[in-house]
């Protein structure tokens, strides 16, 4: 376990009074990404503006097997964070999180119950789009999902998101107590917009009076969040474990580059994010889009296209000359004129994520980044597609991702190998795979997936046949030979 009597000399510790935090932010989802990037915040806010405001770590996730929680109570909520880039590391001990709650082994009652104590005044996430029960493809509830489902049936025992949140403002209503205000930190357009309509949406099914109270008194501030963080591996725990001089289990990696983009509409105070880095504006949306479109688009086209070719991380598929010209050039030539933004170089912007990608110290692993595709397409490719059919503007490289999407959910790689499908809806997508022959009918069957596709996207013949067209490109030449003619032919 992390010990600060055997840490190496060069790791940096708290030089603040941890006894003087109090715990004002409820975080849920205790993900690496949330370890590298909010919690760093908080970390740099204490240690340079002497801030008092700490973080008490909830998972609710039921079906995890993750010890992170436990882990870090046996830290005394301690851990370490490491930047990795080619010229070297660096690595601190954060100390700003007071308290850490596990739902499996503590109860969904003592998450409800710490997100209803009187000093809380922010309740914020990072569960991965999946996480909110939404219709990826409109941004709504989904009344059928099975924890929602159980969640109008057991509004105080809720097992979804949405359904926690509800059940503390429920909780805090009743108390008399100030509300909180609710911030997304997950990659999706508008994420406070999502996070709102399905809380609210889930509170007017319950008791619609208390859906009255939301609209009126909680707000629901959308932020934009960046920082490249890998899922941690044992190997990499081992790893650091030689720098930090112990063994630290809920150790984190990322590289340098860190920027947050907050919506500043908080109903109870906040920290002064704006003094440790981030930015504090009025309209979140054009930040949002032009980092999904743009990074995060870029990624799911590297993981798909990569991962098919061979390729294990995005820094291998970087050392590919045709793929780092088809990641830039999906960039600026295909997302870059679908985008809102304004005052920005995107030009810039553009080179500097492609120096990102190269960072070979970081090993993002493009399966990771293949996950959840079903509710990653929407918001990274299929919106700008719809903005390219309408001004009928070239969108090879887009149509050519989604076309890689279907080869790599199909199940089996160009070797032959099985892939790991991770996305939640897996049983799905077996089951249209297993139900079509593999070329135009595998094409019929995975675009007729409303959930993500919509109405319009699978009846457009433009779409659907380029999609085909480099679908069977893929079926011909395989992942590397494709990419080279397409970016080849731009």
């Amino acid at each position: 376990m992390l010990s600060v009597e055997t840490l190496a000399n060069d790791v940096k510790l708290p030089d603040y009074d941890r006894t003087q935090l109090r715990p004002r932010i409820l975080h849920i989802g205790f993900g690496a990404f949330h370890r590298a990037h909010q919690a760093v915040c908080a970390d740099r806010l204490a240690r340079e503006q002497q801030s008092d405001w700490g973080y008490i770590e909830c998972e609710i996730n039921l079906q995890s097997t993750s010890n992170l929680v436990n882990d870090l109570r046996k830290q005394d909520h301690l851990y370490s964070v490491t930047e990795m880039a080619d010229s070297g590391k660096t690595s601190r001990v954060i100390g700003t999180l007071c308290a850490a709650i596990d739902a499996r082994t503590d109860g969904i009652d003592a998450v409800i119950e710490a997100m209803s104590q009187p000093e809380i005044a922010i309740v914020s996430m990072t569960v991965t789009e999946k996480g909110y029960c939404h219709h990826p493809a409109t941004g709504e509830l989904n009344l059928e999902h099975p924890f929602i489902q159980h969640d109008l049936a057991h509004p105080d025992a809720p097992q979804s998101l949405p359904g926690v949140i509800l059940a503390a403002i429920r909780r805090r209503r009743d108390r008399g107590l100030s509300p909180f205000s609710v911030m997304s930190c997950d990659n999706m357009p508008e994420n406070g917009h999502v996070t709102r309509n399905v809380v609210v949406q889930l509170a007017q099914a319950q008791d619609a009076a208390l859906a009255d109270y939301i609209r009126q008194h909680l707000t629901f501030p959308s932020t934009m969040v960046d920082r490249i963080v890998p899922a941690m591996t044992q190997e990499a725990l081992d790893s650091l474990g030689e720098k930090l001089g112990c063994y630290d289990p809920v150790a984190v990696q990322c590289e340098p580059f860190f920027q947050w983009v907050i919506e500043d509409n908080f109903v109870n105070g906040r920290p002064a994010w704006e003094k440790a880095g981030a930015e504090l504006v009025q309209d979140v949306l054009p930040f949002e889009e032009m980092k999904l479109r743009m990074l995060n688009g870029s990624h799911s086209f590297l993981a798909y296209l990569g991962y098919l070719a061979g390729y294990q991380h995005i820094s291998d598929c970087m050392a590919d000359e045709h793929f780092l010209r088809a990641a830039h050039t999906l960039m600026l030539a295909e997302q870059a004129p679908t985008l809102r933004t304004q005052n920005v170089d995107l030009n810039a912007y553009a080179d500097s994520l492609i120096a990102r990608y190269k960072n070979r110290a970081i090993k993002h692993r493009t399966w990771q980044i293949a996950s959840d595709g079903t509710q990653k397409l929407p918001q990274r490719w299929l919106d700008s597609i719809r903005w390219h059919l309408a001004h009928q503007s070239r969108f090879d490289l887009l149509a050519l991702g989604v076309a890689g999407w279907i080869r790599y959910v199909s199940g089996v790689d160009e070797q032959g190998a099985a892939i790991e499908i991770n996305d939640p809806l897996k049983e799905t997508l077996a089951q249209l795979v297993s139900e079509s022959t593999d070329g135009e009918a595998r094409i019929t069957a995975l675009l007729s997936l409303k959930k993500v596709f919509g109405e319009d996207l699978p009846t457009n013949a433009q779409f659907t046949a380029r999609v085909l067209h480099f679908y069977q490109q893929l079926q011909q030449f395989g992942a590397k030979e494709t990419v080279k003619r397409v970016i080849t032919s731009y």
